[in-house]
C-alpha cells in the first residue's frame, strides 16, 4: 500500500480526527480512503449519466409524442411495482 503525505487546515484536520473517533472509521487514513472511495463511486455514476445522454443526443429526435412517453413510462413503473 502506498503512503500519501497531505497538508489539512486545522479545522478540516479536527473534522477528520472526530470523524475517525466516531468508531466507524478505523483511523483518519481509513476515512480519507473511505471520502476517495465514494468519490469514485459518484464519478464513474456521473460518467455513466454522461454516456446516456450522449447516445440519447446521438439517436436522433424521436416520433413520440410527450403524452405516449410519459404513458409508457408510467405503464413501465406499474410494472415494476407490481400493479
Amino acid at each position: 500500500m502506498a503512503t500519501v503525505n497531505i497538508a489539512l487546515p486545522d479545522g478540516m484536520k479536527h473534522w477528520a480526527e472526530e470523524q475517525a473517533k466516531t468508531g466507524r472509521y478505523a483511523d483518519v487514513s481509513d476515512y480519507i480512503s473511505d471520502l476517495i472511495r465514494r468519490d469514485q463511486a459518484r464519478a464513474e455514476k456521473i460518467a455513466q449519466m454522461q454516456r446516456h445522454v450522449d447516445e440519447g443526443l446521438a439517436s436522433g429526435v424521436g416520433s413520440r409524442t410527450p403524452e405516449e412517453l410519459f404513458d409508457e413510462a408510467t405503464a413501465r413503473a406499474a410494472a415494476r411495482s407490481g400493479r
